[in-house]
Parts: C-alpha cells; structure tokens; sequence
C-alpha cells in the first residue's frame, strides 16, 4: 500500500524509470528497464548499499524516499551523503511500525513536499470545497512560510552526526534490535536491561536542556554606600491618616529635612478617592512643582471595609499614583514600606502584605516610566544611618528596589538558578492533593502530572466545579491514570466553603499532603483605569485564597504547599497591576512560609501554552518582544525540578533576551535584569543604553531642522508608521495607512502601550498613557509629536506651512473613491473661496482652471505645487 501510495502521489512514477534500493536485502537494483512498480524486473547488477548511495550522490540524485512499514535505511543514507560530503540530502520515510495509518503516511508525504518532490496533492487528499483565507484579502500578502524547510533524520533532533541520530532513533521508540545493530552487538540480551535506563535518561536530559535556560532566581544584592546626598526643593510625603508620629514617618522627614529639602505632609484616607486626593495635591503643589513625593502609604495593612481582601495601603497607593497624573505631577513617587521583603538569605519577610505594593510599583515603572521613582523597604527604626542610605537612594544613586539594613544597602537582582542536585528521592505525593483552579488548563496539566507521579486522590477545584467544560473526559483521564478523583465548586475567596472542603477531605481521607494553588484571575487594564472593585476581584482568587490556604493547613502535615505565581511579579507586566500585586503576595508569602518551617514553593511562571491565561494573539504578541509561550509539558518538567529539588522561590520563562531587554530597558533603567550576562550582550548589541537617554530625540530634532513643515511632517509620520509596523508585526511601514484609526489597525490597550513606549524612546518625549486615545490616527499623532517639542515655538505657523502640512497628509492617504471625491469637492469649494477673497486678477483665468478640473488634474496639480 506504501509502494502503491508513493505511486499514487507522483512521487515514484509508475512507468518511467528510477533507480530503486532494495529495503529487503540492502542493496539495489540497477538497469534501463528497472519499473517502480515492480521491484525485482529485470536486474542487471547488484552493488553494495553504501555504493549504491554513493553511486546516486554522484549522478545528482538529493532525494531519497524509503517506502517501507518502518525507516531503516534514511539515517544510513543521511550519514553517507555527510561522508561523501554531499549536503542538504533529504531522505524521507513513509510509514512507522507504531504509527502505520494513513496519517503518519500523509505527514511522510508532507515532508517531502516541504523538502522540495513534487506531490500530487488532488491524487492523495479528497477533493474539498475552497474556502476564504483567514485574513483581509486587499493587504494582497503571501500566506506562506519564505524560509524553506528542510527534513531531519529521525531522531537527529539534537544529534550531531546521523549515527548517533540513528542509535537515538533506536533508543526512543525501543527497538532492541535496531539498537544491537546499530551498536553491532549480536547478542540482544546484553542490551535489554540497559535500553529502559537509556531510554528514561535520554528523555529527562531532553527535557533538561530544553528548561535549564528557564531558571531564574531573585536575590539581594549588597551595594556600596553612595557618598553623603542633599536633596532640594520641596517634597510631597503623602502618609495614612494618624500616622504623622510613628517612627517610619518621623525618619522619613527627618531624613528630607536633615540634607536639606523642605516637605509638605498630606495625610490621606482610605475614603479618599482620586479626584479628592488630586485636589488637595493640586492645593499644596509649589509653582514650581515637586522635586519628588514620598509614600508611606503602603504601611497600612488594614483591609479595606468593602473589599476586605485589598490592604489600605495597596488602595491608598493606586489612588495616588493616579492622582498625581491627574494633578499633572511629573516628580518621581517613591513608596516606603517596612518589613516588605527579606532581602537575605534565611529570612522572610515580616509583613508579606505590603508586598503588594512593591507589585504594584513595578507595572507603573512601566507605564509611566517618567513618574515611577522606586520601592524602599526600611527598618522598623529609622536611624541616622539609615536616614542617610534613604536620602543617598532618593538623590539617585542608580537603584530603583532597595532593602535599606543596619548593614548597608541591599538591592534586588535577577540571577540565573542552578539546576538542583538530581532528587536521590524524587517527590511523591503521599495523600490527597488539592488542586484550586483544578479544572483550568494549567490545573489540568498539572493534575495530570500529579496522577502520573501516583498520587492517591485529587480533588480538583474551581469556581464551576463540575459544570467546567471538559471536567468528566478529565476526570476519567485521571482515574485511568489510577487516582481517585474529586471535583469540587469551592471558591477559595469564600474562606468558610475552604474550611469546609478541608473538613471533608479530613473526614474521607487520605489526609491532605499537598496543596497546588493554581487559581487566579487575568487582567489586561492600565493602572490609570483600574478601580477597586477589579482589584479586589483580582486579589481574591490569587492573594485571598493563598491567605486562607496558609491559614487552614498550618497546623497539617503537608509534604508541599505550592503557589503559582508570575512574572508580573518578577519584573512587572503593563496593563496588570493588580495581578502583578497579587502575585507578588504569593512570592512574598512563600518566602514567610519558609523562614518559620513551613513548606512552600514560588512558581513565578511565564506565559503557558496548552490553554492558559495567554491565547494565541497574545502569545504571538510576547514572542515578538522575546517572551516565549512554554510548552505545557515542559512547564511541568520544570515544576518537577523544582519539587524533587526541595526549592523555594523560583522564575520559570523562556526569554529571547536579545529581543526582550532593549524595549524593556527603553521604558527606563532596570538594574533588576542589567547583571544577567544575556541582558549585557543585548544591551551592547542594541545600543539601548543611548535610546533610553532622555536626550534620545536630540538627533531626530537635528534631522527636521533643515526640513520643511511638510517635509517634517512627513517624516513624523514615517517614524510613527514605521514604529506602529513593528508593534504589529505589519509586513512594511507603507501597510500602515496615516489617516487610518489605530484601533482599526488592530491596537489594543497591550500594544498602544507598546508604541507609546517605542516612540517615546525614539523621541525621548513622556508621552501620556493615553496617547492612541487622544490621537487616533498615525497623522494625528505626528502632528501631536510636532507640536510637543519640535515645532519653533517663536511665531505662528504661516499659510505656506499649513498647506505643506495639508499636502503632506493627503499625499500620505489613500482614499476610498468616495472619500476621494469629497476631498475633491472640498478642495474646489476651499480654492474658488480663496480666489474670490482677494487673489489678483490675472490668476482668475488659473482659478476658473481649478474651478473646472476633474479628480484627477486637481491632485496631479497639488503634486505639481507641492514639489512631490
């Protein structure tokens, strides 16, 4: 049927003539009159395998198909054609002893299509109706790959000659008798005890080379002292009602008032919402604005009375940071907590709650990189010491996330985390584990994984419970798997239905071990538009149910209590603050946990393919900028890591930094990630130390100097079009129409982010975070960049200059015919009014020209005027 198939295809001609080896005995048939379809007609001669190969390398033959039940001889060619020296051979199976239907011979069949035989594809597929491609028909694009492909050998996936990958090959689909001859060993027996350990090693190294770049750790890293500072000008410490004379406080201004600064103090409520607190800021605000504002507002802990899960001082802190853009405040915020973060090994953080905040801190550097000063955590005693450390890191001493210590300044570093020693005893499941968001995808994954490592009983649960789509299929997987299976409606918000659920798990056993929070609640809006209300719906499937995890099962014999965590957490992530806070709880929390001998683990993860939180949009969006979606298989081989090795808190992303960390580092300097030598070579790669100069726009300013008002326009323009391409993924900058409104483009609030912070850099402006709302389209916004810093500010615009600039965007445009005309017609109406206004005399017979014109000439003339 293979022979027949190959036939059929068009890939093995039926009555022409090719040359044909042998899968039976090894070797080939040669002659004139050798048929493809009949393997054995009229044989001339018969040669060796290998010369045979040699034989058809030499006569220009690069496509080798083996048409057999399983590939035998594909590596062999490929390790000959390497010793001839022959490359690009492609060699091509067509079925396989344990995949034999019809869709591994259609995949063969594809392969050797890519690799470049023509296949008859109207022979080999049923005929089917056409259907539309899936985009826009008028952007006249290819829907095909331009790199081409090539075929591997089999199991060659990462070995570097074609023997290991034909012994490789052996060892995965464990063909012992492959393996004997491939190794020459005639005595199979010898090898049938070693082929599984072979087997099992190979397939935990792959998984280890594909996730050991995954690994990532955050640490405290000590920095010198910076040389005695003196502040100027006037301060905003803005404190939580009644808190003027707690020791932190009187530190803090002491500290201002000491090295020379003067401070206003604001207290503030937590019944203060915004546009109050923006106007008492607006109240106190010198003339000649802020040197910098201070918070202290994330000390308080209490919970707010409507949303008990949101801390005061989370809220307090959100409402500033948006008060102050309201009140159009520039100078950096900088928020003081105290016992926030551990910063040193073997110790927790004393108040995990005002971790938050710091969560909070780092999706605002991103999103209003201009007014985001940096995170302090204190001491509970502000002494003179480190009242000095204070002033030397508000002064600008180049770090943003400070641990101020009796023992100096301590800063937050990204570092690579090693692998963990191999697991002597790898972690098993001893009980019942609780799986929260159990009936999500990433729950799935894991519970899947849980079952596989022998846990005796799951008990799976989310918000739905059992009426999750897909939840039967997935818990009779589970059962076959040999664990019993439990799927529960519980909120872990709700903390009596919690306590409720561990009662029951108490009273049928096996008693909990474990516990997997995997639940938590997306978000994708800025922090300007975050309210209360989604911040606490955010916190409480994320920070809630982990407060009431921890609480619940203090007094339990858990083997693991696992947090899943995020990279909003680890370095931010626009358009999440809440999120990024939640997660910075779980972070924080875990590391409490620890110090007081408790187990946890922190998973802060990146994007998970296999129907997580991030679809396919999304995902295609963060590869662009060097963050990979993680295969969900691997992403549970790295927990696995992770669990046999007894860790703690750890970052497990797949990151591109070459492409990640110049846009990254362009919103602002991140000391955070500079140290890692990736992020070092990107940087020096990228030059992106002189892009994120405030001065970035110094040369664009140089190059429209000499320019006309047109001229500049036009090429504001371009610099926006060609940014709002790279944002996109658009083929060229030309695809972006000027007069086309963004949203039509295809933005959204994730990539408006995006370009606002792209064409900041390139301008070394600080745009506004509204700044595709307030400008719609790519001409609209250039003229917004025109006027911001680059037009002369010493006289009005002239008449010349603004029909240059009208010039320049209809010569940017490309109308619909409809549009087209009514410009037309405006233009006409626009020229005879101008006309009649007072032109001389000896231009009316030019104005009854224009008066008379069709479309066309009318353009053809503005061209002609305009130079273009």
């Amino acid at each position: 049927e293979a022979v027949l198939a190959a036939e059929l295809a068009g890939i093995v001609p039926r009555a022409g003539r090719v040359p044909m080896i042998s899968t039976v005995t090894g070797e080939w048939l040669s002659g004139t009159e050798v048929d493809a379809g009949y393997w054995f007609a009229n044989l001339r001669r018969m040669v060796r395998f290998e010369e045979a190969v040699r034989t058809l390398l030499g006569g220009g033959y690069g496509s080798f198909v083996e048409v057999s039940t399983h590939p035998v001889l594909t590596a062999a060619v490929a390790e000959t054609a390497e010793d001839a020296g022959v490359a690009d051979v492609l060699t091509v199976g067509t079925l396989e002893r344990d995949n034999a239907g019809a869709t591994r011979l259609l995949t063969s069949l594809a392969q050797a299509y890519v690799g470049g035989l023509a296949v008859d594809w109207k022979v080999v597929l049923p005929a089917a109706e056409t259907v539309e491609l899936p985009t826009y028909a008028f952007q006249h694009q290819h829907y095909w790959l331009q790199a081409a492909a090539t075929a591997s050998p089999v199991g060659g996936d990462s070995a570097s000659t074609a023997a290991e990958a034909q012994f490789w090959a052996a060892v995965e689909g464990g063909d012992l008798a492959r393996l004997a001859d491939t190794l020459a060993i005639e005595d199979q027996q010898q090898l049938s005890t070693v082929l599984p350990a072979l087997a099992t090693w190979r397939r935990r190294e792959q998984d280890r080379s594909v996730t050991e770049n995954w690994r990532y750790r955050v640490t405290w890293a000590p920095v010198a002292d910076p040389a005695p500072a003196r502040l100027s000008g006037r301060w905003l410490v803005v404190l939580p009602a009644g808190e003027t004379d707690g020791g932190v406080a009187r530190g803090c201004t002491a500290a201002l008032t000491a090295r020379g600064a003067e401070h206003v103090v604001l207290e503030v409520t937590a019944e203060t919402d915004r546009k109050q607190l923006a106007e008492r800021i607006r109240a106190v605000r010198p003339e000649s604005g802020f040197a910098g504002v201070l918070s202290l507002l994330g000390l308080d802990e209490t919970p707010v009375p409507e949303h008990p899960v949101v801390p005061r001082g989370l809220a307090a802190t959100l409402s500033l940071v948006q008060a102050l853009g309201s009140a159009e405040v520039d100078a950096p915020l900088w928020v003081v907590t105290s016992g926030a973060v551990a910063g040193g090994p073997g110790t927790g953080p004393a108040s995990p709650v005002q971790t938050q905040v710091w969560g909070l801190g780092r999706v605002v550097a991103l999103e209003h990189p201009d007014r985001w000063g940096g995170s302090i955590d204190l001491p509970g005693t502000v002494d003179e010491q480190a009242a000095g450390r204070l002033a030397a890191v508000l002064a600008g001493c180049g770090e943003d996330q400070v641990a101020i210590r009796p023992a100096g300044i301590l800063a937050r570093r990204l570092t690579r985390a090693p692998h963990p020693r191999p697991a002597e005893r790898p972690w098993t499941p001893t009980g019942t584990v609780l799986v929260t968001g159990g009936t999500g995808a990433i729950g799935g994954h894991v519970a899947r994984w849980l079952a596989g490592r022998g846990a005796r009983r799951l008990v799976l649960t989310s918000r739905s419970g059992a009426g999750a789509a897909g939840v039967a299929a997935q818990a009779a997987e589970l059962a076959a798997r040999g664990s019993r299976v439990d799927v529960v409606a519980c909120d872990v918000s709700d903390r009596a239905g919690l306590a409720g659920l561990l009662d029951r798990i108490a009273a049928t056993g096996p008693a909990l071990s474990a516990v997997m929070h995997t639940a938590g609640l997306g978000q994708a809006t800025t922090v300007e538009d975050t309210d209360l209300a989604e911040t606490a719906a955010v916190l409480a499937a994320k920070a809630g149910g982990a407060v009431h995890l921890d609480e619940l099962t203090r007094g339990l014999d858990l083997d693991a209590f696992v947090l899943f965590s995020s990279i909003s957490a680890t370095w931010g992530s626009s358009v999440q603050p809440a999120y990024a806070a939640a997660n910075t709880f779980l972070d924080g929390l875990a590391e409490h946990r620890r110090a007081q001998g408790l187990p946890a683990t922190s998973v802060a993860w990146g994007p998970w393919g296999g129907g997580g939180m991030t679809d396919a949009d999304t995902g295609a969006w963060m590869a662009r900028g060097g963050l990979m979606v993680m295969d969900q298989d691997h992403a549970v081989q790295a927990l696995a890591q992770i669990l046999d090795g007894r860790e703690g808190s750890v970052t497990i992303a797949d990151v591109d930094w070459a492409r990640f960390a110049p846009p990254f580092t362009l919103r602002r300097r991140s000391p955070l990630i500079e140290g890692l030598p990736e992020v070092v070579a990107a940087l020096a790669g990228a030059g992106a130390g002189a892009a994120a100069d405030p001065d970035a726009g110094a040369s664009l300013r140089e190059q429209l100097a000499g320019l006309t008002r047109a001229e500049q326009n036009r090429t504001l323009v371009k610099l926006v079009q060609a940014q709002a391409a790279a944002v996109l993924d658009y083929a060229s900058p030309e695809a972006v129409e000027a007069t086309r409104a963004f949203s039509d483009l295809g933005f959204d609030s994730l990539t408006s982010v995006e370009l606002r912070n792209r064409l900041g850099a390139a301008t070394g402006l600080q745009l506004p975070a509204t700044l595709l709302f307030d400008c719609p389209t790519p001409a609209v916004l250039a003229e917004y960049l025109w006027n911001e810093e680059f037009r002369d500010g010493s006289g009005p615009v002239s008449l010349v200059e603004e029909v240059d600039r009208l010039g320049s965007v209809l010569t940017g445009a490309a109308p619909d015919e409809k549009t087209h005309q009514l410009i037309t017609d405006r233009l006409q109406e626009l020229l005879s009014q101008w006309m009649e206004a007072g032109a001389p005399t000896e231009t009316q017979a030019v104005a009854e020209k224009i008066g008379s014109a069709t479309d066309d000439e009318i353009f053809e003339f503005i061209h002609k005027e305009l130079g273009r």
